[in-house]
């Protein structure tokens, strides 16, 4: 493993969040339950729900050792700006035109809010947030999620931002999946957030 690794991505700021880019390092740490020292490379304090976030640290640790120029697009930390707090994380599963795609779209999109932090707009904002990111930095136009057919507030999210189910697959770990995408710029929708 290499552990020299010097990975520097720029945070994507929006109105009330902050999408922080978690670093192989910071990984590390948390998975090794060294929380202080995660917390400090972050720049926030980790909520105690993290622990149970071990599998996806791994993956995408495993991912940008693999592959150092996936790290832009690797898990990011959702801080909320006005209080510091971690309110979930949100991920690319790899670079823009994966071929796993099938061609439903350039790009995958993963997220997650924590229970205490969800019905607020947060994930609405965090997903706007790394679409445009992507779409600025390489030209992603079309955006795909999975989603299990029975999380309805994460569906009625991916409704509201556009998208549209194209298939539906069966994953090994989560079960069924409905496949959506979804064509940048999202509609603006309803401001009043309610994922």
């Amino acid at each position: 493993m290499n552990t020299t690794m010097s990975f520097e991505v720029p945070d994507i700021v929006g109105e009330r969040l902050i999408l922080r880019h978690l670093s192989p390092q910071t990984l590390r740490d948390a998975l090794a339950q060294r929380f202080a020292e995660a917390a400090a490379a972050l720049g926030a304090a980790l909520p105690a729900a993290w622990q149970e976030e071990a599998a996806i640290l791994a993956l995408r640790l495993q991912d940008m050792e693999s592959d150092p120029a996936y790290a832009p697009w690797s898990l990011r930390a959702i801080i909320l700006r006005d209080s510091g707090e971690v309110a979930g994380h949100l991920n690319f599963h790899s670079q823009p035109g994966h071929p796993y795609l099938q061609a439903w779209g350039e790009v995958e999109l993963g997220y997650t809010v924590l229970p205490a932090f969800r019905r607020q707009g947060i994930a609405r904002e965090a997903v706007r947030l790394a679409a445009r990111w992507a779409h600025e930095e390489a030209g992603v136009r079309r955006f795909v999620l999975s989603i299990a057919p029975d999380n309805l507030p994460s569906q009625a999210l991916a409704a509201r931002l556009g998208f549209r189910k194209v298939h539906q697959v069966s994953d090994p770990d989560d079960g069924p999946e409905d496949v959506l995408i979804a064509d940048w710029p999202f509609p603006e929708g309803p401001v009043a957030g309610r994922e």
